[in-house]
């Protein structure tokens, strides 16, 4: 069976391409992590952070560790939402327990970032996706992924996560042409990012937009819907019929819009949002992506099943691809984490 004949029979992109199926494919954000004894193994050999994203053959072995456990139907590549800075000349580093660090970048001085060295940047990358592809299984399907613009920007602006990300959203309000600016540079280098992850191995991409729930509505359309919108269109005039996932956390309400507006092929659901909402609002568009809180993978047991069985119940007779409403925590179990696959695996209507 060739490449693309087999592609169409991976569960996820049966779901991608408008078809209902059930038992729903299944993937876990940040399966390939801290919660594997495995993965902390190859991630102290690796030294660095950033080491193991730019390492193809240990991207690989961390990407493949929880498809061999637990035969997840996707496997997403081993990597960072916070390369494409890197590759674009504002250096990122990792202190241990502290999470990612950049100097702050100044709206005036956006002019320095180089677009220009981003592809040889990250070569490794996209390395790592043509090894990947070669080890997976021909029915499991490979995601690459970025970080949407807001969310990237938001880490640029202030040089590290904060609270509600207030050092982006004054500097959006304060200079909306500076901004743009920035978010212009983002835009163009996630495309060509995404497109060669594609051009690599990837069947499909998802754009993470973790902070995009800290906006207001008029802000929220420019800096998160237009933006999308413009990956979207930009990926699929270099590869035509890519598909698409949109995550942007802490959105219910403008999912319908952003569905819409963008041309994603589906909609990641943080576990705030409502399941009849989900199966009422959004199922009859476009396909849903989640939701179980990961805090119910923590509890394990009672409390793990009834919200699984929840969600399948609920949304399981519509497009939908099975995850979490956000990453999976380093303090999981891994023996919960496979309880959760086995119940949606034996799930019967």
């Amino acid at each position: 069976m060739d490449q693309d004949a087999s592609r169409k029979e991976r569960k996820l992109i049966r779901v991608l391409d408008g078809e209902t199926v059930f038992p729903p494919p299944i993937w876990v954000m940040r399966q390939a992590g801290r919660y594997l004894p495995e993965y902390r193994a190859t991630r102290a050999e690796a030294g660095g952070f950033l080491d193991l994203c730019y390492s193809p053959k240990m991207a690989t072995e961390v990407t493949l560790q929880p498809i061999r456990r637990y035969g997840f139907d996707a496997a997403i590549l081993f990597s960072d939402i916070l390369v494409i800075p890197d590759a674009l000349g504002q250096p990122v580093r990792f202190a241990e327990g502290e999470g990612p660090r950049l100097d702050p970048l100044d709206l005036g001085e956006v002019g320095r970032l180089d677009p220009s060295r981003v592809l040889d940047h990250l070569a490794p990358v996209f390395e790592a996706v043509e090894r990947i592809r070669a080890g997976l299984p021909g029915e499991t399907t490979l995601l690459g992924f970025c970080g949407a613009p807001w969310t990237v920007a938001t880490y640029m602006i202030a040089g590290r996560g904060t609270p509600d990300q207030a050092p982006a959203r004054r500097a959006a309000l304060s200079d909306p042409e500076g901004f743009a600016r920035l978010i212009d540079i983002l835009v163009e280098a996630s495309i060509a990012y995404l497109a060669r992850q594609m051009a690599s191995g990837a069947d499909a991409v998802q754009i993470f937009d973790t902070w995009a729930g800290v906006l207001d509505e008029a802000e929220f359309d420019r800096w998160v819907v237009e933006p999308t919108r413009r990956i979207v269109a930009g990926l699929r005039a270099l590869v035509p019929g890519a598909r698409v996932i949109g995550f942007p956390k802490g959105a219910a309400a403008s999912l319908p819009d952003f569905a819409a507006r963008t041309g994603v092929n589906a909609v990641g659901l943080d576990w705030t949002v409502p399941l009849g909402y989900a199966r009422d609002v959004l199922q009859p568009r476009i396909a849903v992506q989640g939701n179980l809180d990961p805090l119910r993978v923590i509890m394990g047991g009672k409390t793990l099943d009834e919200g699984v069985d929840r969600i399948l119940e609920t949304l399981g007779g519509g497009r939908l691809i099975f995850n979490l409403g956000h990453g999976i925590t380093p303090d999981a179990d891994p023996a919960m984490v496979g309880r959760l696959v086995e119940r949606v695996r034996a799930a019967r209507r």
